[in-house]
């Protein structure tokens, strides 16, 4: 299963909207037979990816699964009914299905002379698919916070000044990032002091798409609808979120709903979204925005890019989060770190949030 949940993740960033999932099929010997993860959407699914490796050595054998085998058809079949067809004899689950759209996988396959466990590993599965299942436990999109910052902890230079505090490398992971999500929030501060265009920029794109998705490498990209979280409604009419590139919305507290200090009220506003059918929220805003969200208890992950650089002076990358000692410190559990060209990715769960 742990082998399962580490395929899984080979999806990460082309999966969405559809789960991370994973799956390795053993002999009848239990032998490692197949393997294969749910690679993008629309796409075949993890337990069809590994059953075409093991082809008939997996009659008769074991399908390990992150995540209970679907039982419907949409883009493409249900699962359920192809580890039947290839003669499986056992299914091992992680964490069951809580879409009422595809559930009931495990049901059909006893139905069908199969034996089946569920919930093996189901906290380490559910932490590494927490970006699906999450809004299906919360009725809110998960939210990511990116940020990048130099490695004394500023996301600007005393001046201002913010480009670019990271390499090349580190901004093109952010675009594969963006692709992936389904919506980008920043405050209206960072759009006046950057003007951002928050699309997601790929290399091979075309030049101009004039619409909402364009085409990067062969795969079109759908871009994600930008949130501009502005309280009194104060975004420039020349911003480069304006650009008709992709879909904005400048969320003011009148439209959304005011906290008592007469801000946009943060819960409402991933409410809203939600209604609207968004599930995987990029947070870019700037370090007041991030920790008016820390405060909220609204992050379930952190995505960092820190930079081999000093400056001594000037904003931190992290404003006022509710901390007041030591004690209160947001404790995180890092999930992984790699080099992306000369900087370093942090990716990281607050501990609170780490199940979903």
């Amino acid at each position: 299963m742990r082998r399962a949940i580490e395929l899984s993740l080979n999806g990460a960033s082309t999966t969405p909207p559809n789960p991370d999932v994973g799956c390795v099929i053993l002999d009848a010997t239990g032998a490692t037979v197949g393997e294969g993860w749910h690679e993008h959407a629309g796409g075949p699914h993890a337990e069809v990816n590994a059953l075409v490796e093991a082809g008939e050595r997996a009659r008769g054998g074991t399908a390990v699964v992150t995540l209970e085998p679907c039982d419907h058809t949409g883009r493409t079949g249900p699962c359920t009914q192809a580890l039947i067809a290839a003669g499986v004899a056992r299914v091992v689950v992680a964490v069951a299905d809580p879409n009422p759209v595809a559930a009931g996988g495990a049901a059909t396959l006893r139905a069908g002379g199969v034996d089946v466990e569920v919930g093996v590993l189901s906290d380490e599965a559910a932490t590494a698919n927490a970006r699906w299942l999450t809004p299906f436990r919360t009725h809110r999109p998960f939210v990511v916070w990116k940020f990048a910052a130099t490695l004394d902890g500023r996301s600007a230079a005393a001046d201002g000044t913010s480009r670019w505090i990271t390499g090349a490398e580190a901004r093109a992971d952010v675009h594969r990032l963006r692709a992936a999500v389904d919506t980008v929030i920043v405050g209206s501060g960072t759009v006046r002091a950057d003007d951002p265009q928050l699309t997601a920029r790929l290399d091979g794109e075309a030049a101009d798409v004039g619409g909402a998705s364009s085409r990067a490498g062969g795969r079109v990209v759908d871009q994600p609808l930008r949130v501009v979280v502005d309280s009194a409604g104060t975004t420039p009419a020349t911003a480069r979120v304006r650009d008709g590139r992709a879909e904005t919305w400048i969320a003011t507290a009148d439209e959304v709903g005011a906290t008592p200090d007469g801000r946009v009220d943060l819960a409402r506003l991933l409410d809203r979204l939600y209604a609207r059918g968004r599930r995987y929220v990029l947070l870019e805003g700037g370090p007041t925005l991030a920790g008016a969200f820390w405060r909220a208890g609204l992050i379930d992950r952190v995505v960092g890019y820190v930079a081999p650089a000093l400056l001594g002076a000037g904003p931190a990358a992290l404003a006022d989060a509710g901390v007041n000692t030591i004690d209160a410190a947001i404790r995180l559990d890092v999930a992984d770190v790699r080099m992306v060209g000369p900087d370093l990715r942090i990716t990281a769960t607050p501990q609170v949030n780490r199940k979903a």
